[in-house]
């Protein structure tokens, strides 16, 4: 409806409701000369002017929620009735975007809701027509919904912040992360979608809201619904907002720190803890220990000390070394490799530059050297080894990381080389980086030119923070099938990453027993590239053991340092990343990332087995649990995707249901990346919310996996995971 104005300044009084009863005249009907006072903030105190016309009839101001008084002042009823011809204003705008074609009115029905459901209307119609009880009642509720779309805006149109998120900000805002989307180039997206075309066509639904009807496609207003889909991401959960204080850093019996802590305490200064050598089965046995020892192709033990013929040979390598130079320093001090380790790569890697940048390169090679060397300064107290079944932290400098993967560069790690089953460190994965250096590959060129970037960088500039590694064991396994809980929020999305989109959330790295993976060979997928990105990650491999069943490794405050794009083959190092993360009180950078192995399946079906859900709960739940200093309500939210499918062969409908089980026992909220997968964003926002409609707790859900788990593949009816759950649901709900 649109508003008139009379020109005299006169308006004809109209009955009004209140509470929603028919009221009396406030005179008999007759026009009445009245004054009206419009407040303009400039002014201060409030002005007499010229009034204006009601732009809302009594309905009109009974659903916006704004609720006229009989006793009110002319003055507070203009402006009730200015406060209502705003918000007509923007429910006009609203429904001129819902009505061009019935798909948009879906969507925007469902971001009205909250953003519920995005998902596109065929796909629900593909799944009612295939008899999904899901799809079924999801369409129920959404065609109610869209019956009072008008009177549920405006009730809800007194939060002015929602009203001006959904009307007026969405446009920006989601075009601000789009652009940061495109920047750091998302290595997870479909690699059929161009993120131009997706940037321009949001940005068009938006410029042109008030011709709405001429868009071209419904399609475009799909993909505008799906963007402005991620603004919700900011109401999450995220560190630091909800973090609680740490307090002074401190060492302890489960907690080892490199650095002095009164000296950080008291100044912030990073300065290397003092201690002894501990040359033991507990502990990192250190290149520089005085009983690290090395054989020159003899049988004799302790012939010389190890670390006097790593000096020796990195302190004769030029200024700017050649490939050459450094694989003779190398196999100077580890002889018994010298015919199995091979640096074809390294050597191809220069190769591919001109000779200009090979100096730069060059240059990095020596002041690695460099680093190296100041390992007994940097390093000079003994590094305990993370062990399954334990849980123990280790705090260490940013500076103190880069002389440790110096070291590992540099192959001087002791007893680290064997592959040998019995092998003292077979149970934990290779550091040294012999395996990088040989066996050329395309994908070994953009490892290097990330690797190289890191080392370059500091080695230009000092780091200067901390770093956490964390282990963490469940010593006992959760009661699934009496917990109580209702699952907590999920927000779906097939757009961004975890690296970037799920910024200061906790973020899963979807890893291997062995953590890194593949980083140090020919490995790059999800978890390899956040090792390369984000550099410092590689330390953990020198002292984390193996993943137990009910083990997770958690890291705090590793910065990123490269930006890429691409996957697997695909991947690219796209250049330097300039990471404007907030450090916490311990100066460690406000990024969070938690490591979780996978079961991996020979066959499909295998997966379907309770005590491999079991397994695979308890290692999400290991994971995902939170300090146990830290108040669960102000915990983040977990930012994930599809674990352990893809080359682990698991189900992703199945993975993303456990992993919403875990993160609600957690009591955390859940953000799930689908990497562009619509349909799986879909089926995924369409169970969590009949799950949530249905207030079926964690127990009840569970029950009914193992029901599903209990049927052999061939005898299941459906056979569809999440028809089966709902199903089920409902036949039990329909009982009672």
């Amino acid at each position: 409806m649109d508003s008139t104005e009379e020109p005299s300044g006169e308006r004809e009084v109209v009955p009004m409701e209140v509470d929603g009863e028919p009221g009396e005249l406030a005179s008999e009907t007759t026009t009445e000369k009245v004054p009206c006072k419009v407040h303009d903030s400039r002014e201060g105190p409030r002005q007499e002017q010229a009034g204006q016309e009601s732009p809302l009839g009594d309905a009109a101001a009974k659903s916006s929620g704004l609720k006229p008084r009989m006793d009110m002042t002319r003055e507070e009823l203009i402006e009730e009735l200015a406060k209502m011809d705003e918000i007509v204003k923007r429910l006009e705008e609203l429904n001129r975007a819902k009505s061009a074609t019935k798909d948009a009115q879906m969507l925007t029905a469902n971001i009205e809701t909250n953003v519920e459901n995005t998902s596109p209307i065929e796909e629900t119609i593909d799944q009612m027509n295939d008899g999904d009880p899901v799809a079924v009642s999801r369409q129920e509720e959404l065609t109610q919904g869209t019956d009072a779309d008008s009177a549920d805006m405006s009730n809800r149109s007194q939060d002015s912040s929602q009203v001006k998120e959904l009307l007026s900000d969405s446009t920006a805002t989601m075009g601000d992360q789009k652009s940061s989307t495109h920047k750091h180039r998302n290595a997870e997206k479909s690699p059929t979608k161009s993120s131009d075309e997706d940037l321009m066509s949001f940005n068009n639904c938006g410029r042109h809201a008030d011709t709405h009807q001429k868009r071209s496609t419904s399609s475009e207003c799909s993909r505008a619904a799906r963007e402005l889909s991620m603004s919700f991401l900011t109401e999450m959960k995220k560190t630091p907002g909800c973090s609680t204080s740490l307090g002074k850093l401190e060492f302890g019996r489960n907690h080892t720190v490199l650095v002095n802590v009164d000296a950080y305490n008291s100044k912030k200064a990073l300065i290397p803890q003092t201690g002894r050598d501990l040359w033991s089965s507990d502990y990192v046995r250190m290149p520089c220990s005085d009983s690290s020892h090395y054989t020159k192709g003899t049988f004799i033990p302790g012939e010389e000390s190890r670390w006097k013929a790593i000096k020796k040979s990195l302190e004769k390598l030029p200024q700017k070394p050649s490939v050459q130079d450094v694989e003779k320093a190398i196999l100077k001090y580890n002889p018994k490799y010298k015919n199995d380790w091979n640096f074809d790569a390294l050597h191809s890697f220069f190769e591919h530059f001109p000779k200009q940048y090979r100096e730069t390169h060059s240059r990095t090679l020596y002041k690695i050297a460099e680093l190296a060397l100041q390992l007994p300064k940097l390093c000079p107290k003994a590094i305990p080894l993370l062990k399954q079944g334990r849980d123990h932290a280790i705090t260490l400098s940013q500076m103190q990381i880069a002389c440790l993967l110096a070291n590992a560069f540099y192959c001087t790690f002791p007893f680290r080389n064997s592959t040998n089953p019995r092998a003292e460190y077979a149970n934990y994965p290779d550091i040294n980086f012999h395996r990088l250096f040989g066996q050329w590959s395309e994908r070994k060129l953009e490892k290097f030119k990330t690797i190289f970037h890191y080392f370059k960088t500091v080695t230009d500039k000092e780091p200067h923070g901390l770093v956490t590694f964390e282990r963490r064991h469940l010593t006992k396994p959760y009661s699934w099938d009496c917990a109580n809980e209702k699952l907590t929020d999920l927000h779906v999305t097939a757009e961004g990453n975890i690296e970037t989109e799920g910024k200061e959330m906790l973020q899963v790295d979807f890893a291997c027993k062995l953590v890194g993976g593949g980083v140090l060979g020919s490995g790059l997928v999800q978890e390899e590239i956040r090792f390369l990105i984000n550099t410092e990650l590689i330390v953990s491999r020198l002292f984390t053991e193996k993943l137990g069943d009910q083990d997770c490794l958690r890291i705090i405050g590793t910065q990123r340092y490269s930006i890429y794009s691409g996957y697997s083959d695909s991947y690219k190092w796209d250049g330097p990343f300039e990471d404007l993360t907030p450090r916490d009180e311990w100066h460690r950078r406000i990024t969070e990332i938690v490591a979780i192995d996978a079961l991996e399946f020979k066959h499909y079906n295998e997966q379907f087995n309770i005590g491999k859900v079991n397994r695979e709960l308890n290692k999400a739940f290991c994971g995902f649990q939170g300090d146990r200093r830290t108040d669960p309500s102000l915990q983040s939210a977990v930012a994930t995707g599809n674990w352990g499918c893809g080359a682990f062969k698991g189900d992703a409908k199945l993975k993303a249901l456990i992993q919403m089980m875990a993160a609600s026992a957690a009591r955390r909220n859940l953000v799930y990346f689908t990497f562009g997968d619509q349909d799986l964003r879909g089926k995924l926002e369409n169970i969590h919310s009949f799950l949530r409609e249905q207030n079926v707790t964690i127990a009840r859900l569970y029950s009914v996996l193992e029901m599903y788990c209990r049927k052999p593949g061939h005898s299941r009816e459906p056979n569809d995971l999440y028809t089966f759950i709902s199903n089920s649901i409902l036949d039990t709900k329909s009982k009672h």
